[in-house]
């Protein structure tokens, strides 16, 4: 594992000398485990360490914390911690555990355990690699379940006959990871996960936790491949027997891709958009609100991600016809757009290639959204109007000339004020 970690940034380097000087110290074998060892052998940049340990990790990871001088996150109930280091970095340490499933898609008991059962009750082969820090074999790779071997040839493999029985979520995760990879799902991990979707074991899992599977496949890169394979392999019954994607639906998730990259690029600073919430809309848009509402509360989605899913359901046919009207003042572009997300006002950039339509959503994103008065309530009361429902009607007709270039500076907007008082 050498030639793969000497690439690696020199802070993530500390991390692991530090890591095992802990191991070192604290006489508890410690490894990296999960999508770190598998993504540095396919060379794929992913800075989130899972480090699990024979012993007691939420002890190793204070001792961690303490060398590294940062915050730490416990949970006791679980025996895990997690080391806040920066934007872009984050630790997780565990305790060794093996799982007990008592019954099919129920949640585990868990219970301490080895090395070779904690990477036994992974989903993987590819996910059940670790790297050792204990001194007397540092940074040698464990592979118990020829997993590299799989990550080689790019297979998918589960590590036992009734993996998908005990958690049907990873029917999600196998078809996440093969499409992120381009990997091809091998035969028999195939066949049984074919026959657990036509068992209707997604439909046993707990809502939210599908909900949280679904999500992770909507932020991968490619969206619209993600759906098409799961559509293909067993539907989308788990959200809603109505809901069938065709070549519309893809080619809306496709446009949706573009339109993201473009926002992104152009608004890299909107921390609280949320990509995913805007395929998942363009999902449900082929169903009536009713159903839209029912699957929305089911999967226990927050009050804010239902309002933003629902007010996409205002795109219609009259609503795009008013945006591409060439004619169309600023501030009615401005009325228009402001009661919506970016995540809907994405969604609605996606639906046509008309270029005037086009031009004033980026005119409202990049231009109206940002004009700022100059004026404030305190100058009306100064000029004598009584606090009421009239500031604001006041305050938007002065909203509406400064967006239509009638009015260019406090001075015109004082003015524009004595006018409308008149």
């Amino acid at each position: 594992m050498k030639k793969y970690l000497k690439n690696l940034p020199q802070e993530i380097k500390n991390l692991i000398v530090l890591a095992e000087e802990v191991s070192r110290e604290t006489k508890m074998p410690a490894y990296l485990v999960g999508g770190f060892p598998r993504d540095l052998i396919l060379g794929v940049k992913d800075w989130d360490l899972d480090i699990t340990v024979e012993g007691n990790g939420i002890k190793f990871a204070e001792n961690l914390a303490k060398k590294l001088n940062v915050s730490l996150v416990k949970h006791e109930r679980f025996g895990t911690a997690t080391l806040i280091l920066n934007h872009r970095l984050k630790v997780d340490v565990a305790t060794t555990r093996k799982e007990v499933y008592p019954s099919c898609a129920c949640l585990p008991v868990v219970s301490p355990g080895t090395l070779k059962e904690d990477l036994l009750r992974r989903d993987f082969t590819i996910n059940a690699l670790a790297v050792s820090l204990s001194t007397d074999a540092s940074r040698k790779l464990i592979d118990i379940f020829c997993g590299k071997e799989d990550l080689t040839a790019g297979k998918i493999r589960i590590l036992h006959d009734l993996s998908f029985e005990d958690d049907p979520t990873r029917i999600l995760r196998a078809i996440r990871f093969k499409q992120r990879y381009n990997f091809k799902i091998e035969p028999k991990t195939l066949s049984l996960l074919r026959a657990a979707v036509n068992s209707g074991l997604l439909n046993k899992v707990h809502p939210h936790r599908m909900r949280d599977e679904l999500v992770l496949m909507l932020k991968e890169k490619d969206p619209s491949a993600q759906l098409k394979q799961l559509y293909d392999l067993g539907g989308l019954s788990f959200i809603s027997n109505n809901l069938k994607p065709g070549r519309q639906v893809y080619g809306l998730f496709k446009s949706i891709n573009q339109e993201i990259s473009w926002f992104m690029r152009s608004f890299p600073f909107h921390g609280s958009f949320e990509a995913w919430l805007v395929y998942f809309a363009a999902l449900l848009r082929q169903l009536s609100l009713v159903q839209s509402k029912k699957i929305i509360r089911r999967l226990g989605l927050s009050k804010q991600e239902e309002k933003k899913i629902l007010s996409c359901r205002q795109i219609n046919r009259r609503f795009i016809g008013r945006l591409k009207n060439k004619q169309i003042k600023p501030a009615q572009v401005f009325n228009l757009l402001k009661p919506f997300s970016y995540e809907a006002i994405i969604l609605l950039r996606s639906v046509s290639g008309d270029s005037v339509f086009k031009k004033h959503i980026t005119d409202f994103l990049k231009i109206y959204n940002c004009v700022r008065l100059s004026i404030s309530g305190d100058d009306l009361y100064r000029l004598g109007v009584l606090p009421g429902p009239k500031y604001q009607k006041i305050l938007n007709k002065v909203l509406a000339a400064r967006l239509n270039g009638s009015v260019k500076n406090r001075q015109d907007e004082l003015a524009l004020i004595g006018k409308i008082i008149k």
